[in-house]
């Protein structure tokens, strides 16, 4: 029966590595291995994620619209032709007399040339500065883009890192329990302990292995998640030799550090102020409805005048041209007085939800930067918690191997190494996604 439960303890183990193993071998087979750091996932992302793609795209149109602002001060030209057949001409009669407004069965031919140009709009002028404050805002809300797909690929590589980390942990703990039952099997074996501390050991390596199939389930889920904001297609796996212990050297580095708490660089204050600048161009461009405006334009015709025939070639063309200067003058409208008022709303409003955001974002770099401080802490406190409860569980198997511990003993020393080695990483991980989110609210430009 002893024999028994200590091959049922290995083949358990051994089951599960070689499903893993399996499973890792089958997947490498079928899928395109592709290894990556932070900043190759970052570099990947911001090439293939279709979001980056659509707010390139957006820049561009902003681009076109402003060709389309300053070429209304270009010359307009158009070439006209007409050929008018009268069947029966119109007739006036004053008093007892008649006469005929043209010919009966004839052909009326024109063809022209038309130029006009804006000498003076002042309307233009303004739409044209509008229109450049319109780029530099879709530009902006690009690099907007950019720092939220950063974030959010650093996040989600640090989150494959927790739980490839967290695996490692489980599987050790899984082994650990699995040395211990051994132990505790062969001790009763030899009749030097009861068959409480045998199956005390076995329900302790039997309750590890959910955790360790629950991490590779969430190695799997983070993998997916960060393949979909890099934009890579499912047949690629992507594996990273890196873990949350190699930036504890950073995470210590860090918390003598103060860095700059400004928010001049943070993108959702700039886009506010280039609203406000536009709107304070719109005001002057609605302004510009009480200003006169001038323009010029040219017209060059040719016309033949009462043709019996269809060939036009053979009339007897006669041309004329004229120039013409249009002054427009506005007197009164009463929505261009509403349409100013209501721009100057809508900046008041703006104003207000500039000051109410920019309380909100100093509050958030607070809170990261408290974060933060916290996790560096808690950090240094969580490494010696581990390595106090690596030295519980060497002496817990060294008492339980001379006899003088119980099972109770080195059960608890084993939970307990396991709690502080994924505290340790879960305090890595709260600091690196503190100092990820304070980075996207100070502007930095990862990329």
């Amino acid at each position: 029966m002893g024999r028994m439960s200590k091959l049922i303890g290995n083949g358990v183990f051994w089951a599960i590595a070689f499903a893993l193993t399996a499973s890792t071998t089958q997947a490498q087979e079928t899928l395109n291995v592709l290894r990556l750091t932070l900043d190759e996932a970052i570099a990947i992302a911001l090439e293939e994620n279709p979001t980056i793609q659509i707010a390139d795209e957006e820049v561009a149109l902003k681009k076109v619209a402003n060709k389309e602002s300053w070429q209304n001060l270009l010359p307009e030209a158009s070439i006209s032709a007409a050929l008018d057949h009268t069947i029966k001409a119109a007739e006036m009669k004053l008093g007892n007399q008649s006469f005929k407004m043209g010919q009966d069965n004839s052909n009326t031919g024109s063809a022209g040339l038309s130029i006009s140009l804006p000498v003076y709009a002042p309307a233009v002028y303004k739409a044209m500065s509008l229109s450049k404050t319109d780029i530099e805002l879709s530009l902006e809300k690009s690099r907007a883009t950019r720092q939220d797909l950063v974030n959010q690929v650093t996040k989600a590589y640090y989150q494959l890192m927790l739980t490839q980390d967290t695996y490692d942990v489980m599987l050790a703990s899984f082994k650990l329990a699995e040395d211990n039952f051994n132990i505790a099997n062969a001790k009763y074996e030899q009749g030097a302990v009861s068959e409480f501390d045998k199956i005390s050991a076995e329900v302790q390596m039997r309750s590890t292995r959910p955790g360790v199939v629950s991490a590779s389930n969430a190695i799997t889920l983070s993998k997916l998640q960060l393949k979909v904001l890099m934009g890579i297609t499912e047949d690629i796996d992507i594996q990273i030799k890196d873990s949350l212990a190699a930036y504890e050297t950073e995470v210590f580095a860090n918390e003598l550090m103060t860095g700059n708490e400004s928010l001049e660089n943070n993108t959702t204050i700039k886009q506010l102020e280039l609203n406000q600048k536009m709107l304070h161009q719109n005001i002057k461009l609605l302004r510009t409805n009480f200003i006169p405006t001038l323009g010029v334009a040219f017209s060059y015709q040719y016309q033949s005048l009462y043709n019996d025939n269809w060939n036009f070639f053979n009339y007897d063309w006669a041309n004329s041209s004229s120039i013409m200067f249009s002054l427009s003058i506005p007197l009164y409208r009463a929505s261009n007085f509403t349409k100013v008022k209501s721009a100057r709303i809508e900046l008041l409003q703006l104003d207000l939800n500039k000051t109410n955001t920019e309380r909100n974002l100093n509050m958030m770099v607070k809170s990261y930067r408290n974060n933060m401080m916290a996790s560096s802490e808690q950090v240094a406190s969580n490494k010696e918690n581990v390595y106090q409860a690596e030295k519980a569980v060497q002496i817990a198997g060294k008492r339980y191997e001379v006899g003088k511990g119980t099972v109770l003993e080195l059960n608890s020393s084993q939970v307990s190494l396991t709690e502080a080695q994924l505290v340790y990483n879960q305090s890595i991980y709260d600091y690196l996604i503190a100092k990820a989110d304070l980075n996207q609210v100070l502007g930095m430009d990862n990329y």
